[in-house]
């Protein structure tokens, strides 16, 4: 007997954006989904933007201790990231719900969330760090600030160009292939450690953006909306990589020109306008 072969269209192997997945989801339960996400989302970026209002624009941590920067900075990137990661976490999250209901739906969910925000939080510390350690620099020679935006564009553009940020982002963009993974792991802490797991792949797919808030300013509204946009577009357009290479040429350039223009850098000057107006 013959065996039949069946040709695998080569567009059918790599990975599909998230924003193609329409299958993950029924079009009703998606729509409330995404009521659910704007919900979350609209409240984190008021929070933020309300904060950025009253703190301006500074270099370092403006004065605030650890605990404070880590419920900012974890308020920010639930504002930022979770448009982005959304199609997974529904998908998972509605796997939790045929599986458990009542509190232990309500539990495990959580424990998927809180495993994604812990490992954001682990890189706000990081953050942190070059940040203090950035301010520092500002205040004791002013003139440093340009070379460290000129260092800090470099590293993120050659990052955007990096193999981990390609690897990164076609985990993102690619989310069957992670829910047939997630479905093999093991209690304990399951949902947890799937939090952990896909929070990794996003932190390594937005570190580099997540630099330029050093030159750009971490309260600076603009800057998070103007990445929060292009985080979105990598991992849901067609031609989301494409975009990613093309942002990475543009912070190089940026690197090239941090030096002789102020303007590139407000997150790095010693007294910078507040955000009232933006």
């Amino acid at each position: 007997m013959r065996h039949l072969r069946t040709s695998v269209p080569v567009s059918a192997r790599s990975p599909a954006p998230t924003a193609a997945g329409g299958g993950l989801l029924p079009a009703k339960d998606l729509a409330v989904a995404w009521s659910l996400i704007v919900l979350i989302a609209v409240p984190a970026w008021i929070l933020t933007v309300g904060q950025a209002r009253d703190m301006g624009v500074e270099p370092g941590t403006m004065g605030m201790a650890i605990p404070l920067f880590l419920v900012l900075w974890v308020t920010m990137m639930a504002a930022m990231m979770l448009p982005s990661m959304a199609p997974v976490a529904l998908t998972w999250v509605r796997g939790i719900g045929r599986r458990a209901s009542g509190w232990r739906r309500a539990g495990r969910t959580l424990e998927f969330v809180g495993g994604y925000l812990l490992v954001w939080t682990a890189f706000g510390l990081l953050a942190y760090a070059a940040l203090a350690l950035t301010g520092d620099l500002v205040d004791d020679h002013p003139t440093a600030g340009r070379w460290i935006g000129a260092v800090a564009f470099l590293l993120a553009g050659l990052y955007q160009l990096g193999p981990l940020k390609n690897v990164c982002l076609r985990h993102c963009r690619d989310p069957m292939s992670q829910l047939v993974r997630y479905a093999g792991f093991r209690q304990p802490a399951r949902d947890l450690r799937v939090g952990v797991h896909h929070g990794a792949y996003c932190v390594g797919c937005c570190a580099g953006l997540m630099v330029v808030l050093v030159p750009l300013g971490m309260m600076n509204v603009a800057a998070m909306a103007g990445l929060a946009v292009v985080i979105f577009v990598e991992k849901l357009w067609s031609r989301g990589p494409l975009l990613a290479r093309s942002v990475g040429v543009v912070l190089l350039v940026l690197a090239v020109l941090a030096p002789f223009q102020d303007w590139l850098l407000p997150g790095l000057q010693e007294s910078s306008p507040s955000v009232d107006g933006m």
